[in-house]
């Protein structure tokens, strides 16, 4: 029997095997603790529920680039065999940028599951950023691209297209900046990113350009910490208005609040089971459910319900649990 995914996923749908969450981390013990959380959350959810990304560009202390590249490299080799890891490494200009590439891929690439490349302007940047990645014996290694000012986003489709990027992340308070203070501070806060105009626009250029190349767009931090219920707020805005399917987290809490808005409801769960079950006995031909018409192009969307639901950890009906258990997606799309 064909499995969903050889029937319903093109290269425009391929975007929801990764976690809905990137955590964070630049300081060792920060590091240590989130791999940690990795772990007990996997073994909580029965499914790795975020990547842990060790951060070389806001966490290696200045002149101390190479120290810190080789603690990420470290820290990526010792993690568990069925750890998600990845890193940033710092901008393609930045003098440290080789260096980092070098040490972590050359040491640690294997155990990688994506490298981050902040400040990506264009497609020659991804290209400039894939040589010294393959230089170091990275060849199979996907990018993901952070998008941080209004050239970037300018760019995001050419980006986007390059077959290397898995993913575009949004960095709101470097586009910000990049404004010369032509954008209010205010546009950095929980509220205001999703009013400002330039930065709404943003978010949707990307979020646009990630899904017309099969790409995952990423949403970006936000800096309220311990107001939970406004980063929940915010999660479901972007995952329900703005077209994410990922979003960065910066402190261990705010991990189980974006699991919880990216989940889909238990109700959606089970209406997108049993239209699978159905599609799937009909051999994926047209069918009248509960009154209603659907086709592939619907069976898609409800059978991408169901791979959010697996990445979040939510429980699965019985009637399709079988295709999670058994056939997992190809380790490169993820």
């Amino acid at each position: 029997m064909l499995h969903p995914r050889d029937v319903l996923l093109g290269a425009q749908a391929a975007t929801g095997f990764l976690p809905v969450c990137d955590h964070y981390c630049g300081v060792e013990a920060r590091m240590r603790k989130s791999l940690a959380l990795q772990a007990e959350l996997a073994e909580e959810f029965g499914a790795c529920v975020f990547d842990v990304t060790l951060d070389c560009e806001d966490g290696a202390p200045a002149g101390g680039e190479a120290e810190h590249a080789a603690l990420v490299a470290d820290l990526a080799l010792g993690a568990a065999p069925a750890a998600r890891v990845a890193a940033r490494v710092h901008p393609v200009d930045h003098p440290a940028f080789a260096s980092d590439v070098r040490t972590i891929v050359g040491r640690a690439g294997a155990r990688l599951r994506h490298l981050m490349i902040p400040k990506v302007e264009s497609v020659a940047d991804v290209a400039r950023a894939v040589a010294a990645v393959d230089a170091a014996g990275g060849q199979r290694l996907p990018l993901h691209g952070l998008i941080e000012s209004p050239l970037a986003v300018r760019n995001a489709f050419e980006i986007a297209a390059h077959p290397r990027v898995q993913s575009l992340s949004f960095g709101l308070m470097d586009f910000v900046s990049a404004h010369g203070g032509a954008i209010p501070d205010s546009a950095m806060t929980v509220q205001g990113q999703f009013e400002h105009p330039l930065v709404l626009r943003a978010k949707l250029e990307i979020a646009a350009a990630c899904h017309a190349h099969g790409k995952t767009p990423s949403h970006c931090v936000v800096t309220e910490f311990k107001d939970a219920a406004a980063l929940q707020g915010a999660a479901r805005r972007a995952a329900r208005e703005l077209g994410y399917t990922r979003m960065w987290s910066i402190h261990p809490d705010q991990v189980r609040p974006i699991l919880l808005a990216f989940a889909p409801e238990q109700q959606d769960i089970e209406r997108a089971a049993a239209l699978i079950e159905a599609a799937e006995k009909a051999q994926w031909a047209p069918i009248s459910h509960q009154g209603v018409l659907h086709d592939r192009a619907s069976y898609r969307y409800y059978w991408q319900v169901l791979e959010r639901a697996f990445r979040t950890g939510k429980a699965l009906p019985a009637s399709v649990q079988s295709h999670f258990i058994h056939h997992q997606p190809d380790p490169e799309l993820i």
